[in-house]
């Protein structure tokens, strides 16, 4: 019997996690960053972030910073 897993992330996917792993100086460098690094605008960069923290493979390869995001995540939705 064969063990099925998951496909890895891409490289886009753990990119958009290493972006939230990293701390910014003001408003707008975050912003900047994603534009220049990654190519996105941000709102796409918000939709697929916020698909990978549903994601059980973005929990198993980095589990502080989706966790982190998640508790925000919850705290928004909490004050809705």
């Amino acid at each position: 019997m064969t063990e099925h897993r998951p496909a890895a992330l891409s490289d886009r996917e753990r990119a958009v996690l290493a972006m939230e792993r990293r701390s910014w100086p003001g408003p707008g460098a975050k912003e900047r960053a994603i534009r220049e690094q990654l190519d996105l605008s941000p709102a796409r960069y918000y939709q697929l972030l916020n698909a990978l923290l549903d994601d059980e493979r973005a929990l198993a390869h980095d589990p502080v910073t989706v966790n982190r995001l998640r508790r925000l995540r919850a705290d928004r939705e909490s004050r809705r």
